[in-house]
């Protein structure tokens, strides 16, 4: 991930995904947009949680490869698919969670 992207907040509000954002830092979403090849994917995932104004942070990635992710939003933890994490709009400073 390009961190310049998330340290101008005008990129970052219109261009951050989830799947993109870095360890341990606290972000808000923004947005759950639907993808394309799983229509009932935004409906999902705002159901477990994931709506806007909800704080949200990356606390681990998989490996090899980073998938799946595991995320935190309010005081619940996942696992995400990366493809789902994408759809994910987040903006905020980044700064470190507590």
């Amino acid at each position: 991930m390009q961190r310049e992207t998330l340290s101008h907040p005008e990129a970052a509000a219109a261009r951050a995904r989830l799947d993109q954002a870095p360890l341990g830092h606290s972000f808000v979403v923004r947005e759950v947009l639907p993808d394309p090849q799983a229509p009932e994917r935004a409906r999902q995932l705002e159901e477990i949680g994931f709506y806007p104004g909800e704080q949200v942070t990356v606390m681990t990635r998989g490996f090899p490869g980073g998938d799946p992710l595991v995320v935190r939003v309010g005081q619940s933890t996942f696992a995400l698919r990366g493809a789902e994490a994408a759809c994910i709009r987040i903006e905020g400073t980044g700064g470190r969670a507590a």
